[in-house]
């Protein structure tokens, strides 16, 4: 049985021997010196402050068993050491949010086909979809859907129902945007089918469109999804 007096003599003799390094497990040579292996075979019943202090000065020495070796001390630091960590994600969620609102929707003519319009999206690819956009101030969601398709389409249309709001996120060069867009349902009541009164010059043609064939036509899921709203609602075909 080791006694204190035993581990203090022993931790002495160590300090005192002609080495003075103790070898740990599993090192070349731990079997030329005895009180290392004993030290460590006892270690998990040493008091943990004696054995702590123990481990500390050995950890600051070095380990004649193998030689040349990294030891955590010596060995270098990672190459992003000191530099702050970056993802992706989190970058992405610490970028200021801006909160866009828009209207629009599914306008109708009298013999149940849908006004919608083309343009290019910024990959260059020519999609259909139907006619929207930005909410002015002071107007009303359903005002901007009047004016946003009479601007796009050509058709002076009146609203009679909401469909549902689509809302999701997307992420620009430095900010996010949180859109959420007004979709209702209007039927004209004059106009004529033209691109030609858009401002913005987005809408690069407009056709009308058979409400059944809709779905097939619109190249976005969620305006797709309006769509069977809209056809579930009425118990329309689509």
């Amino acid at each position: 049985m080791i006694t204190p007096a035993d581990l203090a003599r022993m931790l002495s003799h160590r300090a005192d021997s002609a080495d003075g390094h103790a070898r740990r497990p599993g090192a070349e040579g731990l079997g030329d010196d005895p009180e290392s292996t004993l030290l460590y075979s006892i270690g998990e019943t040493l008091d943990p402050l004696i054995r702590g202090r123990h481990l500390a000065r050995e950890d600051h020495e070095p380990d004649d068993s193998a030689e040349g070796a990294p030891t955590p001390a010596l060995m270098p630091r990672h190459k992003s050491a000191g530099k702050p960590i970056t993802f992706a994600s989190l970058d992405a969620q610490e970028l200021p949010v801006v909160r866009e609102y828009s209207a629009g929707g599914l306008i109708f003519d009298s013999r149940e086909r849908v006004a919608i319009i083309a343009r290019h999206s910024r990959s260059g690819h020519l999609e259909w979809c139907l006619p929207k956009g930005h909410i002015e101030r002071g107007e009303t969601p359903e005002e901007t859907a009047v004016r946003e398709v009479h601007e796009e389409t050509g058709i002076l249309g009146q609203v009679t129902d909401s469909i549902a709001t689509i809302d999701y996120w997307f992420t620009g060069t430095n900010q996010r945007v949180h859109k959420l867009v007004h979709h209702f349902v209007l039927q004209m009541i004059g106009g004529t089918l033209s691109v030609e009164g858009d401002p913005d010059h987005e809408a690069e043609d407009a056709i009308w469109v058979d409400f059944s064939d809709l779905a097939s036509v619109l190249s976005y899921p969620n305006e797709r999804k309006i769509a069977w709203l809209y056809a579930r609602k009425y118990k329309k075909e689509i």
